[in-house]
């Protein structure tokens, strides 16, 4: 089956079978290593992308439902010139990445709260992330992380890099 997609970008066409999953079709035929395998059945957030702007675990996500749609992994997040964005800035800033095994997951579920959401309370931030496990930080300091990253973007207008 050939599944036609636009990742980070880049329109992309790959030849699967049937009941492969986006993440899957990211890291073994696309080479996109940022998007991480965890517990393989939705729970842990690693996984985590969005679609169409809309955040999604890959690994319980058929390619087959990806059909013509916009996907944003880790590697498309970054500042005009490749570097990290305001968002991993303020993670590397306030130490939210320890391990760095759940930062993939844990920027793509921020930045699609943002998206909804430009001011965010803790609580809000809080929830949106509650279904991206660390097992390292304690959560804190992604919390803040966001939060400064949501502050940093109000004062611009809304605007990031």
């Amino acid at each position: 089956m050939i599944v036609s997609f636009v990742v980070n970008g880049e329109n992309v066409s790959v030849d699967v079978p049937q009941k492969t999953t986006l993440l899957v079709v990211l890291r073994e035929y696309l080479g996109l290593m940022g998007t991480k395998k965890g517990c393989e059945n939705g729970d842990c957030g690693a996984c985590s992308v969005l679609v169409n702007g809309e955040l999604k675990k890959s690994c319980v996500t058929l390619a087959s439902r990806v059909e013509g749609c916009q996907v944003t992994t880790i590697e498309g997040i970054h500042d005009g010139n490749g570097g990290p964005n305001d968002l991993q800035a303020a993670f590397i800033e306030y130490g939210a990445t320890q391990c760095g095994y759940c930062t993939p997951g844990m920027i793509l579920t921020a930045e699609a709260l943002l998206l909804k959401n430009q001011q965010p309370s803790r609580q809000e931030i809080r929830i949106a992330i509650k279904d991206n496990l660390c097992r390292c930080t304690g959560y804190q300091q992604i919390v803040d992380a966001i939060e400064a990253a949501a502050r940093n973007r109000a004062k611009k207008g809304g605007h990031h890099e």
